[in-house]
């Protein structure tokens, strides 16, 4: 078995023993709950597809940073680490190192969202914009759904 193979397999059962992700349904009712939600996505990102009111605006570099409860710089929103955080980003890929960061300082309520910012938005949580258009690629895909909403 080659080397790449394996560190494959050791991702795809990373993946599957992701007990941190969850349905957006679920996100949602944790957000009309009161969950601390966090975006993670670039600039760009929230401009070319939208965003949620109320959303807390994290950089993924800044993490230890703006959670860590000896940190100066610790988020004005963050109140402990029992409080119930939904992170989420365009996919799993930017939100779970986020989540599972955050499982590391100690917040063992932190949680990520399949489907990222296009299933919450599906799931009902209400959102804005885009405030930007869509790159040519995604103008497509994206072009009906932005026109609803």
């Amino acid at each position: 078995m080659s080397i790449e193979t394996t560190v494959q397999e050791s991702v795809q059962e990373a993946v599957q023993e992701d007990t941190q992700l969850i349905t957006a349904e679920a996100a949602a009712k944790l957000i009309e709950e009161g969950a601390l939600l966090i975006d993670v996505r670039s600039e760009g990102g929230r401009a070319s597809t939208g965003a949620v009111p109320g959303a807390v605006v994290v950089n993924r570099e800044h993490v230890e940073e703006d959670f860590s409860p000896e940190s100066a710089h610790r988020l004005a929103q963050v109140s402990g680490t029992d409080q119930k955080i939904v992170v989420f980003c365009g996919s799993v890929n930017g939100s779970r190192p986020v989540a599972q960061k955050l499982k590391v300082l100690g917040y063992a309520n932190a949680v990520h969202v399949d489907g990222g910012f296009p299933a919450l938005r599906d799931a009902g949580v209400p959102t804005t914009g885009p405030t930007a258009p869509p790159a040519p690629a995604a103008q497509a895909s994206t072009g009906s759904v932005a026109s609803e909403r």
